[in-house]
């Protein structure tokens, strides 16, 4: 073990109520400083979901954008399979993962099956009916007094893309809702979701996606699903591959989107002349330019980074910064460090909407798990702060945020807020 791996033993960023807070950025600032492969203790608060299959009670944590980004991006070298992506995965367990706990070549199948249905062309297709949701959903706020800008705004339009995309009535968001808070609230005391809770709901989400694959068999359309589940070149999505890969879209395509959306706010809110210069440029004519949207959009992922941290497993001895890693480690990559690296990112702690370049490593940062929705998330980024500048409409905060406790998760639950 080098010297930088041993630098310190005293920082937890692990534990779900580090970060009921917010990110800790300070503590993951002293980790890239001072021990940027850090050998991190398992915290007594994640004992019962990390003991199971496994010998070791610590694992290496990375904080370093050029790290993390190896990581990522080396499938052979670091398994997502092996022991699963999230710190609580029970490589004991019986359930199947979702795409993202797979590894070549099943994994390299079934992205290329799931691909079909997230081509620029398919995701174009929603752009005015997302365009039309965004507005309602805003007009709608807008005859409130006093809202939640979560509950009433941000979760509406990545439920309703989901809702779209997938051919679902959109009666049935709101089920989807409560399905994946459960899922992903399971470390947050508001929820008080079970193992049981979170089982109970995962196999309910999966029932309705089984029914919804039954219908279009049975009634073909120009969807998602049906694609999905149409043979092409002698292959499709299995039964049991379609329910996993909606399981995973439901909740990894409105929880991260609908945190986005809402950390967006917050900064804009924090950097009102930043808004001032969006709202000018967009007021001038120039928001058909798409450069300064993207900026924005990209700068916000940055920012929130929506997803805190995954799990990779070594299948070989290697190194890593410098650190030697043995076959079988855990190795946790912080997305959240990695977007605040400054070697990489100027005045990091800074939100800048016209940041240019901006290597954010919030889809993963490329490699064979880089998010397949990330196309579908920038639109519905970007249509939601547009329709918000048409309107030109205030959004007040009127109490602070509150947030998720989780690791995994960078979520704000509630935000009082209402717009003018």
């Amino acid at each position: 073990m080098t010297a930088e791996a041993s630098a310190r033993d005293d920082i937890d960023v692990l534990s779900h109520h580090i970060w009921g807070d917010g990110v800790p950025h300070a503590a993951l600032d002293e980790l890239r400083r001072t021990a940027p492969v850090y050998r991190h203790q398992i915290p007594s608060d994640l004992n019962e979901h990390t003991a199971a299959g496994s010998t070791r009670d610590w694992m290496w944590f990375l904080t370093a954008h050029a790290d993390v980004r190896e990581v990522n991006r080396d499938a052979e070298r670091f398994s997502s399979e092996a022991m699963g992506v999230q710190l609580w995965d029970d490589p004991g367990s019986e359930s199947a993962p979702t795409m993202l706990g797979l590894d070549a070549p099943e994994h390299t199948r079934l992205r290329r099956l799931v691909s079909r249905g997230f081509t620029p062309r398919m995701i174009s297709r929603f752009t005015d009916r997302y365009r039309q949701v965004a507005a309602a959903v805003i007009e709608e706020a807008r005859a409130k007094a006093d809202i939640d800008f979560v509950n009433d705004v941000a979760v509406e339009l990545p439920l309703i893309a989901i809702a779209e995309l997938l051919g679902v009535p959109l009666d049935d968001r709101q089920r989807i809702f409560d399905w994946t808070n459960t899922l992903t609230g399971s470390s947050d005391p508001e929820y008080s979701a079970t193992a049981e809770d979170a089982f109970n709901s995962a196999m309910q989400l999966y029932q309705y996606a089984t029914d919804l694959a039954d219908q279009r068999r049975a009634e073909p359309q120009d969807d998602i699903i049906t694609k999905l589940i149409t043979e092409v070149d002698g292959d499709a999505l299995g039964a049991h591959e379609f329910e996993l890969f909606i399981l995973l879209l439901a909740v990894a395509g409105s929880e991260t989107s609908r945190n986005a959306i809402t950390h967006g706010i917050l900064a804009f809110d924090q950097h009102p002349d930043q808004w001032a210069a969006l709202a000018a440029a967009h007021s001038s004519g120039r928001s058909h330019d798409p450069v300064p949207f993207d900026l924005a959009v990209d700068e916000i992922l940055r920012w929130s980074t929506p997803v805190n941290m995954f799990r990779r497993t070594a299948t070989v001895d290697t190194t890593v910064g410098g650190v030697d890693i043995a076959e079988g480690d855990g190795v946790i990559v912080c997305y959240a460090a990695a977007n605040r690296d400054p070697a990489v990112f100027s005045d990091p702690h800074q939100f800048d909407s016209t940041r240019s370049p901006n290597d954010h490593v919030s889809f993963g940062g490329g490699g064979p798990h880089h998010c397949l929705g990330a196309n579908l998330a920038r639109l519905e980024l970007s249509i939601l702060f547009d329709e918000l500048l048409r309107q030109n409409v205030q959004v007040e905060l009127t109490g602070p945020p509150v947030r998720l406790r989780s690791n995994l998760f960078n979520g704000i639950k509630h935000l009082p807020a209402r717009l003018s």
